[in-house]
């Protein structure tokens, strides 16, 4: 069977083939970066037209890439939340419009279980049970997964999630959108022991996060320096260094937590911010700890086609298709709420 991947959920059009007996043949990915970096954040009307624009143009790209004409498609997965209204619109609309004009079924999953599946691209053999950090700039939480379809929340960001911290606090040093990549960038310059940061919630109990309180204690930081006109560069870099040495520190934390509660012996971690370099290298010294590690290459750590293709290969494999041909999103789906079809 062969899955077309549609994403639309936020800043990124991704399109990709699935092959559930080759793999996968192609994917491709439009950022929308430039677009909204003059705004400092997504503007959501802006990201839905720029939805329009490049849809159709990308699926002819990556179908001809795969070497495959759309009449040899057979079936349509695309992101039905959660995510932004508009453009979840935009990639629902036009998915199950193609796939009625095919002849095909189409099926609309959850982004987060794209996220949470994208290791098994690489990592098939993962042993079940395990742990699944799913960390980006909209969601940060702490999943045990059973089951491809049985997923139990263990803990949950109260506030901002990690993604959308490093955001804010790259807005207030002034570094540009988007944030995530340019707090890292700094970092690797700056002193990490700086500023004692505290970790968050992890003098509690449970496997919640919080992430506001830490990028107010960089605001405030930020505002003594700059009153006393200390805010230059090095110090920046050294800020930039610390606040993500806490935040990494405390997902680990939590990590190992969830780990030890649920006795589970491996971890997959997922989502725009599982990119972040010494968030990697932490993670991956769980292995010390007879822990197995896996979490996807960078290319598949943001939104992409490719993880709501293969989303969607594994429920349509079992049967699982859209029963009417009416256009459901859901800009907010908790994922518990996800049917089990394994």
């Amino acid at each position: 069977m062969r899955v077309l991947g549609i994403e639309t959920s936020c800043d990124e059009t991704g399109i990709a083939v699935y092959s559930t007996e080759e793999g996968l043949l192609a994917h491709r990915v439009h950022s929308q970066i430039s677009v909204h970096a003059v705004y400092g954040g997504v503007v959501p009307e802006l990201a839905s037209r720029d939805h329009v624009r490049y849809l159709r143009p990308l699926v002819d790209e990556t179908c001809q890439a795969a070497g495959l004409s759309l009449h040899e498609i057979d079936a349509v997965s695309y992101t039905a939340g959660p995510g932004l209204l508009g453009a979840l619109l935009v990639g629902a609309t036009f998915a199950k419009t193609l796939a009625l004009s095919l002849g095909i079924p189409a099926l609309g999953v959850h982004h987060m279980e794209g996220h949470l599946l994208a290791p098994l691209m690489e990592t098939p053999d993962l042993p079940m049970p395990f742990v699944a950090l799913l960390v980006s700039g909209g969601h940060t939480q702490l999943v045990l997964v059973r089951h491809v379809g049985g997923y139990e929340l263990l803990g949950t960001t109260l506030d901002d999630a990690a993604g959308e911290a490093f955001d804010k606090t790259a807005k207030l040093l002034e570094l540009g959108y988007p944030g995530g990549p340019k707090i890292s960038l700094l970092a690797e310059q700056g002193d990490a022991s700086r500023f004692p940061f505290t970790r968050p919630m992890t003098d509690r109990p449970g496997c919640d996060f919080s992430f506001s309180g830490l990028k107010t204690q960089v605001l405030t930081e930020a505002r003594r320096l700059a009153a006393d006109k200390a805010l230059d560069i090095q110090t920046k870099a050294d800020l930039a260094a610390s606040f993500q040495l806490a935040v990494v520190e405390t997902l680990v934390f939590k990590c190992r937590r969830a780990l030890k509660q649920t006795q589970a012996k491996a971890i997959v971690m997922s989502g725009g911010v599982s990119a972040n370099r010494l968030l990697r290298q932490s993670l991956k010294a769980l292995e010390m700890d007879d822990i197995f590690v896996a979490y996807p290459a960078p290319e598949f750590c943001t939104d992409n086609g490719a993880m709501i293709a293969f989303c969607g290969a594994k429920r349509l494999a079992r049967g699982q298709v859209d029963e009417s041909l009416e256009i459901k999103i859901r800009p907010r789906w908790p994922l518990a709420e996800l049917p089990g079809v394994f």
